[in-house]
Formats: structure tokens, sequence, C-alpha cells
């Protein structure tokens, strides 16, 4: 007879997430799960598998909720332009511990680099949802005559993810809170029509 689960496996899971978050794959041992999780080894595996396992889940999720609020945050504004900031504005948490976190998904790729399959797939789920979403918003602003007609929307959406990524890696260094918002401020000025 099967053993009912004594363990909220959603709770176990986004207490893995936080331990893995700070602390990247590597430095991440079983025993640091476990103990966040409060579960056995055994529950570990027959849960969630291998630390690997539990690791992609982890990020997956992560990278799911965090695109959710990326879109909602860039679609919240009737201005695209205003979008935009509150997208970068957004990445920037104002309590010290949770900004030094930085992007999970940013401290994958730094961990494990580009060539990983499984990492690059689930990227691959998530980051061309926002990518399309940041090009769209671009153009309506260019429309509108907000944002500068002259640059490729495409190129444009490319600078707001890799300054995205500048902000998250800055938080992740001790940047301070009102250096990074000075930062997302100075790249939405360089898209207003002049």
């Amino acid at each position: 007879m099967v053993r009912p689960r004594e363990f909220d496996r959603d709770e176990a899971l986004e207490r893995a997430l936080r331990v893995f978050w700070a602390k990247g794959y590597a430095s991440t041992s079983t025993e640091d799960l476990l103990a966040a999780m409060n579960i056995g080894r055994q529950s570990l595996y027959n849960a969630f598998g291998d630390k690997r396992r539990l690791y992609l889940e982890a990020l997956e999720r992560y990278q799911r909720e965090s695109t959710a609020g990326h879109l909602a945050r860039l679609n919240g504004e009737a201005s695209p332009l205003d979008g935009i900031e509150a997208l970068l504005l957004g990445l920037v948490a104002d309590d010290d511990g949770e900004r030094a976190l930085g992007c999970m998904g940013v401290g994958a790729v730094s961990e494990f680099g580009a060539d990983d399959m499984e990492l690059a797939e689930l990227r691959g789920k998530v980051g061309p949802k926002l990518s399309r979403r940041l090009v769209e918003r671009i153009r309506e602003g260019q429309a509108s005559g907000e944002i500068d007609s002259g640059f490729d929307a495409r190129q444009a959406a490319a600078f707001v993810l890799m300054t995205m990524q500048g902000i998250q890696l800055g938080a992740r260094a001790g940047s301070d809170a009102k250096s990074l918002r000075t930062l997302a401020r100075f790249a939405v000025d360089r898209f207003r029509a002049r």
C-alpha cells in the first residue's frame, strides 16, 4: 500500500525555487533543499525526481510567473512608453534582499551558458511572448507619435530585453534601487520621439 503524500507539493516546489534562486544550481545541495522544503530525501525523489528535475521545474515556474508579471506591467498602461517604463521599473524591488536575488532565469544563463538544451527550451517557451509583445507596443507608440519612428521595432525590443538583463544583473551585483530606476528611466527616454 502506498502511503499518501504528507506535504504540499506546490509549497515544497516554491521553497525549492527560493533556494535555487538565491544560491544557483551548483551551490544548492540536496541537504539545502530538504531543509527548505521540510521533506525527506525519498519524498524529494518520489515527488520531483532528482535535483536537476526539481531545478528545471522550479525554473519553469519562475519563468512562467515572472513573464506573466512582465506582460501585465507592459500591458497595464495605456501609453506604450509608460508600459515599457513600468516593465523596467517593475524589475527593481524596494526590498534590498529581494532585489539582490536578481533574476533566476538570468542566473541560469550565467551558470549554464547557452548550450544547455533543456534550459534553452525553457527560455524558448516564454521569451518569444515578451519579445513579440514588446515589438507590438513599440509599433503602437510609433503609430501614435510617442516613440521615435526611426527605430526598427525588433531592434528596439531587443534593446529593452538586454536592458532588463542588465538591470537584473546589476541588482544581483548589489546596485541600489535608485541607481537601477535611474538606468531604467534613461533607457525609456531614448525611445521618445524628438
